[in-house]
């Protein structure tokens, strides 16, 4: 698995910005998926999920806050692990809870 770098390019507001991410420089140099079925915690469960994010530090797979049960949040606020990724086809952007910024993979 290739490792990826990512700059960030907007806050959380979704206005461009020159802000820095301390914790990108943190993450280990490649993660596994939890799992490529869905949301790990709503597969348990039997919930439904909207969109997927895995975790950067830990490659946990739970579901944003659109979907019922928030899964991605709260494994940010029980692991404290800050970076997630879209895990969603076709999008490659990634979000820092503790900074609240945007980042995108770098060429």
């Amino acid at each position: 698995m290739a490792e990826i770098h990512y700059e960030v390019v907007q806050n959380g507001a979704g206005q461009p910005t020159t802000e820095q991410c301390a914790h990108l420089s943190e993450l280990p140099s490649a993660v596994r998926p939890g799992s490529t079925e869905g949301c790990q915690d709503c597969l348990r469960d039997g919930s439904q999920w909207v969109h997927l994010r895995e975790c950067l530090t830990c490659g946990h797979v739970g579901c944003c806050d659109s979907s019922p049960n928030k899964h991605a949040t709260a494994h940010w606020n029980a692991e404290g692990h800050p970076l997630v990724r879209s895990f969603e086809p076709g999008e490659d952007w990634a979000w820092c809870y503790a900074d609240e910024l945007v980042a995108v993979p770098t060429a």
